[in-house]
């Protein structure tokens, strides 16, 4: 029987490659690596053609995924952790999605500790999420912001900062005359232009049609032979706009927008932020934003909503790393389960004057935000840090809250209703 300790993850599948997929697989790296964990995963916000549980090579008996329609259900998580004497339950996303599993926090925490990995919540503090927070044993926020809100809303309650993380062999700066070749290959209309990258899913807070709205506009104010933007993303997003439709409308048929649409390999991303000159993100509300930190990490600056962990990437208080557009606006959406949540706007003028900037800027200037840019990962947001921090953490929270075997006493945490 083995002796290495269980953990349950509730996040998006270590397959996809959303911000969250990616982070969960470095998490689950970087446990299995010491020999002392192994992973049952439910491995959602994905489409599964089958949902038989699967085992990847890589991982031999340490890992197994289960395909589960959204982040998987009570009963599910009940028998996984009374089949397996789950040691650890480990969950991430915004807190949103997890309205039902914190219904039966105190089934789960008589076994094992409930570790939520944080990735949003915004400003002015959201006390209705006092309860939601009083039940975990230990949370773990990606941005400084996140952080913040957390120990002003339950003190008690551990949190911990821990960023995410860039992987720094595949993420990186490669020699410009393969990254221009490449991009005359693979993008003639790009030559002459300043290349714009949005990596991003077309989701509504990701302001995907109001980008080339307004990148429309930025064209008309320059000239139209001066940039390009070019979108990796899923046009026709069932969670989006038909990004096609608006293009035809805006009559930008003729390469000033285009879309990369196919799933592919990180390194090949990397070579899509090697070829740009500059990547954007003016999502309304995000937690962390990887993809600009990825740019960053290959050396192409950013123009970024300074919002949620955007902020901490274009600048740290000292240095620029590209152009942080600070929102003009508040705006408030919400649904009868989550009141309400708080969402920066930029205003279009200023977007359009943060492109412009950037456009007319000295290529030797755009490479050297890149270059501070590249160093500012490497000491903030290292692969190898990340790693050992996690390892860290997991240890400590199971050292000082127990496991399956060791549970320390627990009792349900009574609190007044916000």
């Amino acid at each position: 029987m083995s002796d290495k300790k269980t953990i349950l993850v509730l996040a998006d599948d270590i397959r996809t490659p959303s911000g969250v997929g990616s982070q969960t697989k470095y998490f689950v790296d970087s446990l299995i690596k010491t020999g002392r964990y192994k992973f049952i995963c439910f491995g959602g916000a994905i489409k599964h053609r089958d949902y038989t549980p699967v085992k990847l090579e890589q991982y031999g008996d340490d890992l197994v995924i289960f395909p589960v329609d959204g982040y998987g259900n009570q009963d599910m998580v009940r028998s996984a952790i009374n089949q397996n004497r789950v040691d650890l339950v480990w969950f991430m996303t915004d807190p949103r999605f997890w309205g039902w599993l914190w219904a039966i926090d105190n089934e789960i925490r008589v076994h094992a500790p409930m570790v939520y990995h944080h990735v949003w919540d915004n400003k002015p503090y959201p006390m209705y999420n006092k309860s939601s927070y009083m039940s975990n044993d230990s949370i773990i926020c990606i941005s400084k912001v996140t952080h913040d809100i957390v120990q002003n809303v339950t003190p008690d309650v551990d949190s911990v900062y821990l960023p995410h993380s860039v992987d720094g062999e595949i993420f990186k700066k490669l020699p410009k005359e393969v990254s221009k070749n490449f991009r005359d290959e693979r993008l003639p209309m790009a030559k002459g232009k300043v290349m714009f990258f949005w990596n991003n899913r077309n989701a509504r807070r990701k302001q995907s049609g109001t980008l080339i709205f307004w990148f429309k506009e930025f064209l008309d104010k320059v000239g139209h032979d001066k940039a390009m933007l070019l979108m990796h993303t899923d046009p026709k997003d069932p969670n989006g706009q038909d990004l096609n439709v608006i293009l035809k409308e805006l009559n930008l048929t003729d390469g000033q927008v285009m879309f990369s649409t196919q799933k592919m390999p990180m390194q090949d991303v990397a070579m899509l932020y090697n070829m740009a000159d500059c990547t954007v993100n003016i999502a309304d509300a995000e937690g962390f934003g990887l993809g600009t930190l990825e740019s960053l990490s290959c050396g192409t600056p950013i123009i970024v909503n300074m919002t949620g962990g955007l902020q901490e990437q274009v600048t740290d208080g000292e240095n620029w790393f590209g152009i942080g557009i600070e929102p003009a606006s508040k705006a408030i959406i919400g649904s009868q389960t989550v009141p309400y949540i708080y969402e920066d706007r930029v205003n279009k003028d200023d977007f359009i004057n943060a492109l412009t900037e950037m456009c007319e800027m000295a290529e030797g200037k755009r490479e050297e935000l890149g270059e501070l840019g590249m160093k500012h990962v490497r000491e903030n947001y290292n692969y190898n840090d990340f790693c050992d921090k996690w390892v860290e953490i997991i240890d400590g929270i199971v050292e000082k809250h127990g496991s399956w075997e060791t549970r320390k006493s627990y009792s349900p945490i009574l609190f007044e209703e916000v």
